[in-house]
């Protein structure tokens, strides 16, 4: 249950961080990391407040975190970084080397991110619980 609500969090985050990044670049002239970049911090900020209110409490409504909301999201920007910067380079490495699109790189790019790395992190690290 938690991967499923952590996916559809990380969803609606995708769906800003990629409109956007999709507006800056396309509309304004943004340099791609810049698109991907602003794309990714609003996109965190939803995923973060879903996932700390709505996916890792388990279904309990609790919020039973070994960290308080500061080291949380201290840890969770920590994460947000390393993510934007994995995006940046899978999208920039696939359009560059291999002349996929950046629109549909991105997406190759955030399915991995996703699954790979913002998922473990979030759950075994950022919203850790505390043990019963």
């Amino acid at each position: 249950m938690t991967f499923s609500r952590a996916q559809v969090s990380a969803g609606a985050g995708s769906v800003v961080d990629y409109g956007l990044m999709v507006l800056a670049r396309q509309l304004l002239g943004w340099p791609l990391f810049w698109a991907v970049a602003l794309g990714g911090v609003v996109g965190a900020g939803i995923n973060f407040s879903l996932n700390r209110y709505w996916t890792f409490t388990a279904g309990s409504g609790t919020h039973d975190y070994s960290n308080a909301f500061l080291l949380q999201l201290t840890k969770f920007v920590l994460t947000v970084v390393g993510s934007i910067l994995l995006k940046y380079l899978g999208t920039y490495l696939l359009e560059r080397h291999l002349g996929i699109d950046y629109k549909i790189g991105k997406l190759i790019s955030d399915l991995f991110v996703s699954v790979l790395f913002n998922y473990p992190m979030q759950r075994y690290w950022v919203f850790r619980k505390t043990p019963s």
